[in-house]
């Protein structure tokens, strides 16, 4: 079998979300499947950089543009959301969100590209992959697809071999993700604010939509000498912000799944999270769950995982077991399972 997929956003050492995903799709479905060949493909302009990268012995690397794609291969796997539009013999596609269709999340324009790309996508797609079951729902509501072309495979993690103890942290409230109004920073900073002193508050991320609102917010925040931006770290930086934390709030109002509330579990980090999107799906019963609109119940749960070790060691323990659950190589198999499906071999 001759497979190929979109690896335009798996390049570099501190990936997105669906830039982690498209790696470990990509090199894990190479390692499973020797007997497979993979073409991974690259947009234009990622298409130098793609040189940078040692690709698995049996992946070769080719350009595609919208015209311009594989003909030798069987599938064409595209991981974000988005398919060349040149003919396919058979076409898959991974949705991880619509946000940007159902929240003013963007600009028009912005909204307006991606909702034609999702819908030409959707259109096109033999099989749709979700990677959640409220993904999976919008993508059938908002595009109109059938439920029997999709398929909900979850994101994994990868668990450190260990953590450090609650004693070994610090009183730091920690949230990794962009600065953006989809993340709800203003009501976690205004809830941070009623926090004891003693605490601080860290954002990773980069900038993103509505970035200047937040950021003037917390300029002139009472506790701005307790509230550190930090903008786009390392994979590395951001693990020792993991190790160091003694909470995570993501209070995000949007999310197609919620990776980093998974890595924060994987770490050892009590999590509080949103009671809204694919979060509690993500979370179960393994994190504080909030109403993201509601300040009152954000600043209760915060001071109440500041208040109390042993309910930090609670939430600890089930947030390992639960992160544990979401493996790599199950994605990797269920994918290949959808391959398939579609080819009958």
């Amino acid at each position: 079998m001759i497979i190929a997929l979109d690896a335009t956003y798996s390049l570099g050492k501190n990936l997105t979300g669906v830039g982690v995903y498209s790696r470990e799709i990509a090199f894990g479905l190479a390692q499973a499947h020797p007997e497979a060949e993979f073409l991974f493909c690259y947009r234009p302009h990622r298409w130098w950089r793609s040189w940078l990268d040692r690709l698995p012995a049996n992946a070769h690397r080719r350009l595609i543009t919208e015209e311009r794609v594989p003909e030798r291969a069987e599938i064409f796997h595209g991981l974000n959301q988005r398919l060349p539009r040149a003919p396919l013999r058979h076409a898959v596609t991974t949705f991880h969100d619509l946000f940007v269709i159902t929240g003013e999340y963007s600009t028009p324009e912005f909204r307006a590209r991606f909702r034609r790309q999702a819908l030409e996508a959707a259109e096109r797609s033999e099989r749709i992959i979700a990677v959640s079951e409220f993904t999976a729902r919008q993508v059938a509501e908002l595009l109109g697809v059938e439920w029997s072309r999709l398929r909900v495979i979850h994101h994994g993690v990868r668990l450190p071999l260990a953590v450090p103890s609650d004693a070994e942290r610090e009183n730091v409230v920690l949230h990794v993700g962009a600065i953006q109004v989809r993340k709800n920073l203003l009501r976690l900073v205004e809830a941070f604010e009623r926090m004891d002193a003693g605490w601080r508050l860290v954002l990773i991320g980069s900038t993103g939509y509505g970035a200047a609102e937040i950021l003037r917010r917390i300029e002139v925040s009472p506790r701005r000498a307790d509230i550190q931006v930090l903008g786009y770290v390392s994979a590395a930086e951001r693990d020792r912000w993991y190790a160091r934390a003694r909470i995570f709030a993501f209070a995000s109002l949007d999310e197609g799944f919620g990776m980093p509330v998974l890595e924060a579990m994987a770490w050892g980090v009590p999590v509080i999270a949103s009671r809204a999107s694919a979060l509690p799906e993500v979370a179960g019963d393994a994190a504080w769950l909030v109403d993201p609109y509601d300040v009152e119940e954000l600043t209760g749960a915060l001071r109440g995982l500041a208040a109390d070790p042993s309910l930090r060691h609670h939430y600890v323990r089930l947030g390992r077991q639960r992160a544990a659950r979401f493996r790599w190589e199950d994605a990797v198999d269920r994918t290949w399972q959808v391959y398939r499906e579609i080819t009958g071999i």
